[in-house]
């Protein structure tokens, strides 16, 4: 994955996340993750799934568990 295209999906999940973080934080964390999987296409969830499995650099707590809380639900 190209170092741009990791920015910009790690800038588009923090923004998603900063955009719910009014909310508790598990409502937060979960509003996030549904917006992620309702509104991104696979090959977005793909590449920032691979951004996460090194290390994740740059995502907000919000948007980091969210997206990790996504990868759980595929997997299971």
């Amino acid at each position: 994955m190209s170092h741009s295209t990791a920015e910009k999906l790690v800038y588009m999940a923090n923004q998603i996340a900063t955009a719910f973080s009014a909310q508790k934080h598990d409502e937060a964390v979960e509003a996030t993750r549904i917006h992620i999987q309702k509104f991104w296409d696979p090959r977005m969830r793909s590449k920032i799934a691979e951004h996460i499995a090194h290390g994740g650099e740059g995502l907000s707590p919000i948007a980091k568990e969210a997206l990790e809380g996504l990868q759980a639900a595929k997997a299971a």
